[in-house]
């Protein structure tokens, strides 16, 4: 797939980001030389320090001085977990044997626009299930997808299955809400069966040396529709802040298409290719290295904003509507007044 080829070929001609994923020869415990073994990582390999305007020598400055002889493994964990927290990156954790890094911000303080007990009454009690895929056909013959991690596996015969279900169908909703992201592959291979063409979805660029500014120009990726069935009739992708990631990916080459709604709220971004790097102390770092581009060659790692903009309404939940669902059943209906292309199959 191009997709991967693009990476595999990133991979090649970056000895330098390799690099930075070599484990550490000699152990120490010490709390200065982790700390300033953790800060250079992140100096020399991170890829969004101008993008985000953030100044790395200030966040040296503000919590080196916090370090102490006396603190222990945990205290040194929370000060270098808050250290990475600056650089407000979903994708950025200190790994250790007790403990995960995290930063949440990016979905913390937005609406949930998902809720699992209205969900379910959409869902029923006889849907089917492909490769963690859920599906069903809604009323007015709209076929509805729930896919809510792209880790979980997905193969060409669990698509074949689920297109043949909806033959029927008018159109189709996919919701990726409360989707955290997973493997870039499932994103290629779901996205392939809805392009009639082969198209630019995007760019990646790669570290080429140790300064903040020293990144490659972009290489194009690009998609190959499927050569099985294809899915070309008003299709609608439901988002919220929870879409991370792969998810992310996944929605940004969806929003290519002419025959794709993207519904619900923004996306909570994550474009950073993630590597890791350990510690003299064995803790490992992950950290966003290689910024993946839009087709148009804009970062999303805030986000990809929705076609239209809807939140779950309060009222609609205690009667348990899904505020997008119906804003998309809705949608769909007025789409599929027009011509529907039948799917297709080379």
């Amino acid at each position: 797939m191009k997709m991967m080829r693009a990476l595999f070929h990133f991979l090649m001609i970056s000895p330098f980001i390799l690099s930075s994923c070599n484990v550490e020869d000699e152990y120490s415990a010490d709390a200065r030389t982790n700390f300033e073994a953790l800060w250079k990582i992140i100096d020399e390999h991170y890829c969004f320090f101008d993008y985000k305007d953030i100044d790395w020598n200030l966040i040296h400055e503000k919590y080196s001085p916090l370090l102490t002889d006396s603190m222990d493994k945990y205290q040194l964990f929370h000060l270098m977990g808050q250290m990475l927290a600056e650089l407000k990156d979903g994708h950025t954790n200190l790994i250790s044997s007790f403990n995960v890094s995290r930063f949440w911000d990016w979905n913390t303080d937005y609406p949930d626009n998902f809720n699992a007990v209205v969900h379910r009454h959409y869902l029923g009690n006889n849907y089917n299930i492909a490769g963690g895929m859920k599906y069903l056909i809604l009323r007015d013959n709209i076929g509805y997808v729930y896919y809510g991690d792209f880790s979980n596996g997905v193969s060409e015969s669990n698509l074949n299955e689920i297109f043949l279900h909806f033959k029927y169908c008018k159109a189709i909703i996919f919701d990726v809400r409360n989707n955290g992201g997973g493997a870039l592959s499932n994103s290629e291979l779901i996205a392939s069966r809805f392009f009639e063409n082969e198209q630019i979805v995007g760019y990646i660029m790669h570290k080429t040396g140790p300064g903040h500014n020293d990144l490659s120009q972009p290489h194009a990726i690009d998609i190959k529709p499927t050569k099985y069935i294809k899915w070309l009739r008003p299709v609608a992708v439901l988002t919220n802040r929870s879409c991370f990631s792969a998810t992310n990916d996944f929605v940004n080459k969806m929003k290519l298409l002419p025959h794709v709604t993207i519904i619900g709220d923004k996306t909570g971004g994550g474009c950073g290719l993630p590597f890791h790097s350990e510690l003299p102390n064995g803790w490992s770092v992950r950290f966003s290295s290689s910024p993946i581009l839009d087709a148009y060659k804009e970062y999303t790692e805030y986000g990809v904003e929705p076609d239209i903009k809807i939140d779950i309404e309060d009222n609609d939940q205690l009667n348990n509507i899904d505020t997008i669902i119906e804003e998309a059943i809705n949608h769909l209906k007025e789409k599929t007044e027009e011509t529907t292309p039948e799917v297709s199959a080379n």
